[in-house]
């Protein structure tokens, strides 16, 4: 398939580009002008054998101004990713101008994908969006998210999924859980733990009493490729176009926390109470991924503890 990604130098961006390449797909990776992370793409021995095949092309383009792919990309494309969305991190989620211009260009997007002869439109939600429950989270669960980042992803799952149905195109919408791996984000709570516990210092942390699921980057760049892969005929009468992308391990958060104290070799130490909530404040993680699962074929192979030996490898 020849696959539009944006947002491709970011984590999950960067690790579904290099699961598609390694499965012999042609993928046109979009990137800000200048973009100083291009080494996350080409530095890779899949993106750089893709590069002499001319399987990968870099793409650079604003996220602001997507029609300007449709000059850029020649001949027809079958899928498009759209990873790209500013203001992620916990600081920038109540940002509602922020939030509200994402949403704007992520509906111009879909427009752009359509341009491009893109019969399916795979975008990149969040768990934020459910907001506060205690109880497992199927794609049915009422939302009722607590940020504007969380508000913004939410619209877009309904209004680029009427967008698409105008337009006659598939529409996904991927609800992804607390992804971790190699080329993580330093603010997230993984790689403070790492940073932390490695550096033999202390790390203030919420109470962590919540119940929380992780999925390795790995595992989520493989969803991605299975959801795109699917026949159509799978999502024929699904209605919900929504696919909760986790983990298969839900627990509480400090279990998670003690897991990686101890395969840090039990350096540093962990202040618990002694950091306030972030932006959507403490949720609880019990996501079910029963139909990514029976209708993909796709599942989670890498358990929490041999995900963190290899974060900790990578470094």
């Amino acid at each position: 398939m020849r696959i539009v990604i944006t947002g491709a130098t970011s984590f999950v961006g960067a690790a579904a580009i290099q699961e598609l390449l390694e499965n012999g797909h042609e993928v046109y990776a979009v990137v800000r002008p200048s973009s100083r992370k291009l080494e996350t793409l080409t530095g890779q021995e899949a993106g750089k054998n893709a590069l002499r095949e001319g399987r990968l092309h870099i793409v650079e383009n604003d996220l602001s101004a997507p029609e300007l792919l449709t000059e850029k990309i020649q001949g027809s494309c079958d899928a498009f990713c759209h990873f790209g969305w500013g203001g992620s991190g916990s600081g920038a989620r109540t940002g509602e101008q922020l939030q509200e211009e994402n949403l704007r260009a992520s509906l111009d997007t879909v427009r752009a994908a359509k341009a491009l002869g893109c019969r399916r439109f795979l975008f990149s939600g969040s768990q934020a969006e459910y907001g506060m429950h205690q109880t497992r989270m199927t794609e049915e669960t009422e939302c009722a998210p607590r940020s504007a980042y969380g508000e913004a992803k939410l619209r877009m799952r309904r209004q680029g999924e009427a967008l698409c149905k105008e337009l006659g195109m598939r529409y996904i919408h991927l609800r992804i859980f607390s992804a971790y791996g190699p080329g993580d984000h330093p603010w997230t709570l993984v790689e403070s733990c790492l940073d932390a516990f490695t550096g033999n210092a202390a790390l203030s942390l919420g109470a962590c009493t919540q119940k929380w699921n992780f999925i390795y980057i790995t595992d989520l760049a493989k969803a991605v490729r299975a959801l795109l892969e699917t026949p159509e005929a799978a999502f024929e009468g699904l209605g919900n176009p929504v696919f909760n992308v986790a983990g298969d391990d839900t627990r509480p958060l400090k279990e998670f926390v003690e897991e990686i104290h101890r395969l840090c070799k039990g350096g540093g130490n962990c202040l618990y109470g002694d950091r306030k909530e972030n932006a959507e404040g403490a949720v609880n993680l019990i996501p079910d991924i029963g139909k990514i699962c029976r209708i993909t074929g796709w599942k989670p192979e890498t358990a929490f503890g041999e995900g963190i030996k290899k974060t900790l490898e990578s470094r």
